[in-house]
C-alpha cells in the first residue's frame, strides 16, 4: 500500500494513497497533535464492515499541502470520531488518514512500485503522449469518484466480463462479489478479510484459473469472497463484481489520468511473482511501542571507605538504557489452521519467534514470515494474562 505525507492546516500527517475512497477522510491523531478544523457538522459515513455507518465530522475550508507543490486552500475533510478504527496497527506505522479522488482528479499519477516513487505530471498533451509511449493504455469509467476497469475472470472454465474497481488501497489481490454466476471456487476456508469503517469484514478466500486485463494475464490469483453481510452498507455501481487490489496492482508501474478515463499499465519486475496467501492462519497487528531496559555492562573504580577502622567496599552502580520496542498482538486465528491446532489465541503479544526477539522484527517481516513456504516450522513465544506460553507449528498450504 501507498503512503505519503501531507500537510494538514500546518500540522504533519500520514496519508494511505487510495483510489476506492472518494472522500479524504482523518481517523487518527496522535495525542500531541491538535489540528485545527473549520465549518463541522455531524454526518453519517458508512463503508465495509458488518456493523451500522459510524458518526463523522464534515468539515470545510482546509488546507492541504503535499510537498510544497500541491496545495488545497479549500479542501474537505471527514473526521471519524470512532476510537475503534485503527490502520496503523494493521500496517505497524502510524496511519492518520485517507486521500482518495481529490489527490488524482487533476493530475496525471504515475506509481512507480519498482522505484517506491510516486510521480506527479500536470495533465496537458506533452505529458499525456510522453506516458502514451512507455504504457499500455486502458479505459476506465469513473463512478461516484472511483475507477472502474473491464476485465475477464475465469472460474473453473466459464469466463466472466468483470466490472473490478481499481482499488490501490486493498492490500488483497482481487475481490469478488458471490453472486448468480459468480460461486466461491473450490478449495477455499473462511477467513477475516480486514477491517472497514463499519467493523470487521470477513468471508472466504479460494483461487481462480486466471485474470486478464487486456493481453495481460495473471494466473491462480488468490480471491477474497466477502460476504454480503460486509459489504451491505456499500452502494455498488451497475454491473460491479469486485476489486482488483494492490497484490495485483503492485506488479505493474501504472498511471492514473482521470480527466481522460484512462489507466496506463505497464509491467514490472513483480509481474512474475507467484499469490502466495497467509499459511498461518494468524492475523497480526501493532500494538503500539513499550520501553525496555537493557543493563549496561562496565567496570567501575573500585573504592573503599572506612567504617569503624574496617575497609568496605563501596556498592557497585547499576546503569540502564532504554529502548523503545515495538509491540505485536494476535488480532484474529482462523478457526482449524495451524496456529489455531497449536493452541495461540487472539490477544496473545508477541514475545518471540524462532527464538528471536519479536520486536527485532517488522510488522511486514512477520507478514513474509507467514507466507513464505510451505512446511516451514515456526516456533512462537507468547504472553497471556502474565504467562509465557511456548508453541510450534508448521505452515500449510490449503489453496
Amino acid at each position: 500500500m501507498l503512503f505519503i505525507k501531507v500537510v494538514v492546516n500546518e500540522i504533519p500527517l500520514t496519508f494511505l494513497l487510495d483510489t476506492g475512497v472518494a472522500e479524504t477522510v482523518l481517523f487518527s491523531l496522535e495525542e500531541t497533535d491538535q489540528v485545527k478544523f473549520f465549518n463541522v457538522e455531524k454526518t453519517l459515513l458508512k463503508g465495509l464492515g458488518k456493523e451500522d455507518a459510524i458518526t463523522a465530522l464534515r468539515s470545510s475550508g482546509n488546507t492541504l499541502n503535499i510537498s510544497n507543490k500541491l496545495i488545497d486552500t479549500n479542501h474537505e475533510v471527514l473526521i471519524v470520531l470512532e476510537e475503534d478504527i485503527n490502520f496503523s496497527s494493521m500496517v505497524g506505522i502510524p496511519v492518520n488518514g485517507i486521500l482518495g479522488y481529490h489527490f488524482f482528479k487533476d493530475f496525471l499519477i504515475e506509481i512507480d512500485y519498482d522505484k517506491k516513487v510516486l510521480f506527479v505530471y500536470e495533465n496537458n498533451a506533452k505529458f499525456r503522449q510522453k506516458i502514451s509511449k512507455k504504457y499500455e493504455a486502458f479505459p476506465i469509467s469513473l463512478e461516484g469518484r472511483k475507477p472502474y476497469i473491464q476485465a475477464s475472470a475465469v472460474l473453473t472454465e466459464a469466463k466472466l466480463a468483470a466490472k473490478l474497481l481499481v482499488d490501490v488501497g486493498n492490500s488483497d489481490a482481487l475481490w469478488l462479489f458471490e453472486s448468480d454466476v459468480i460461486e466461491v471456487q473450490e478449495p477455499n476456508f473462511e477467513d477475516f478479510l480486514g477491517r472497514g469503517f463499519s467493523g470487521e469484514i470477513n468471508g472466504k478466500r479460494g483461487r481462480i484459473s486466471e485474470l486478464a486485463v487486456g493481453d495481460f494475464v495473471l494466473e491462480n490469483p488468490i480471491v477474497a469472497f466477502p460476504d454480503s453481510i460486509s459489504i451491505k452498507n456499500v452502494n455498488l455501481v451497475p454491473d460491479r463484481v469486485g476489486s482488483i487490489g494492490a497484490e495485483i496492482l503492485r506488479r505493474f508501474n501504472l498511471v492514473f489520468d482521470y480527466k481522460s478515463s484512462i489507466l496506463y499499465l505497464k509491467k514490472n519486475s513483480n509481474y512474475g511473482d507467484a499469490f502466495s496467501f497467509n499459511m498461518s492462519g494468524l492475523e497480526i497487528h501493532h500494538k503500539g511501542k513499550q520501553w525496555i531496559p537493557k543493563p549496561i555492562e562496565f567496570s567501575p573504580t573500585k573504592i573503599t571507605f572506612q567504617t569503624q577502622g574496617v575497609a568496605t567496599p563501596q556498592a557497585a552502580s547499576m546503569a540502564f538504557e532504554f529502548k523503545l520496542i515495538s509491540v505485536y498482538r494476535i488480532a484474529n486465528v482462523r478457526a482449524n489452521s495451524p496456529a489455531a491446532l497449536a493452541g495461540l489465541q487472539r490477544d496473545d503479544v508477541l514475545v518471540s519467534i524462532n527464538k528471536k526477539p519479536a520486536y527485532l522484527f517488522s510488522l511486514q517481516d512477520i507478514n513474509a514470515l507467514l507466507k513464505s513456504k510451505e512446511g516451514k516450522r515456526l516456533r512462537f513465544e507468547v504472553e497471556r494474562e502474565g504467562k509465557i506460553i511456548t508453541t510450534e507449528f508448521v505452515l500449510k498450504k490449503i489453496l
